[in-house]
């Protein structure tokens, strides 16, 4: 009977030779030998690197971390039963009910992978990203550089650590105090649909230690509205201030939310995104 470890592998290479480039939005090119996924695909869908995407599936890294397989599962478009088996060969119990998803269903990602002239983002119930296609990274700057935990929009406005660093500046029409205090009012939906969610809980906690503004506003009984829509300036290093209309779109069942940047054809602004997309300039890191 095959170890655990080994038959992580052996899903690990079987889900990745099933898995169409296309439907990840990677243009296939002649001359593959294999219909699915290449190794360095892979890696690259899921931020990890090559050499470590192969010692997985020759079965010689050991005890991969839930970051790395809950990567993995988007990355190959896996099923929820199919996540959840990945998670028992590694040895890790599957997330949980009652905790904050971060499964993103294979025809969500079909979906945004086809949509690639638009920056697409996937951010979970708190404003974790978890998904992004490369216009994305093209716009914002690679997500692969920050940790998981740092991939989180709350974090980027109040924390202290390298997702806060990292932010190019962004300049919303609706306030940037209107802006934040709609992220606040979406974390504490998030705490009364998940109160059994320690990685969420701990979130709250370590933004009131650190930030005056976030302890104030989460103090606050007035009801904010959630995060939808805007219209925002961003100041990117290279093509200078870009303005784009900013749509949140929520996933019925899955409780993610696409934000998608978009400008009008013919714009300034829409040939200012068309160079981005041309260029793939990744040269920093800024969340919506």
């Amino acid at each position: 009977m095959a170890s655990s470890r080994s038959h992580f592998a052996v899903l690990l290479r079987a889900w990745r030779d099933r898995l169409s480039p296309s439907d990840t939005g990677i243009t296939a090119t002649h001359g593959r030998r294999a219909p699915g996924l290449r190794r360095e695909e892979l890696a690259q869908l899921a931020g990890l690197s090559v050499d470590y995407v192969l010692r997985l599936e020759q079965g010689r890294a050991k005890n991969p971390s839930v970051q790395v397989v809950g990567a993995l599962s988007r990355a190959l478009q896996l099923s929820r039963a199919e996540r959840d088996q990945l998670y028992r060969s590694a040895g890790l119990l599957p997330p949980q009910d009652g905790t904050v998803s971060t499964h993103v269903p294979p025809g969500i990602q079909r979906l945004t992978a086809r949509l690639g002239d638009v920056p697409i983002g996937v951010f979970t119930a708190d404003w974790t990203l978890v998904w992004w296609n490369t216009t994305w990274s093209a716009l914002h700057g690679d997500p692969s550089v920050l940790s998981p935990a740092e991939r989180n929009l709350a974090r980027a406005l109040f924390g202290n650590g390298a997702a806060h660093a990292s932010m190019l500046r962004v300049r919303s029409e609706r306030g940037q105090d209107v802006f934040a205090a709609s992220i606040v009012a979406d974390l504490k939906n998030a705490v009364s649909q998940y109160p059994k969610d320690a990685q969420l809980d701990r979130l709250v906690q370590e933004l009131r230690e650190v930030s005056d503004a976030f302890a104030h506003l989460w103090a606050t009984e007035t009801a904010a509205t959630q995060h939808t829509t805007d219209r925002k300036t961003i100041r990117h290093p290279e093509i200078g201030d870009i303005l784009l209309d900013c749509d949140v779109l929520v996933v019925p069942g899955a409780d993610l939310r696409m934000v998608t940047y978009t400008a009008a054809a013919g714009s300034n602004d829409a040939g200012k995104l068309d160079l981005l997309r041309v260029t793939g300039a990744r040269t920093a890191t800024a969340l919506p």
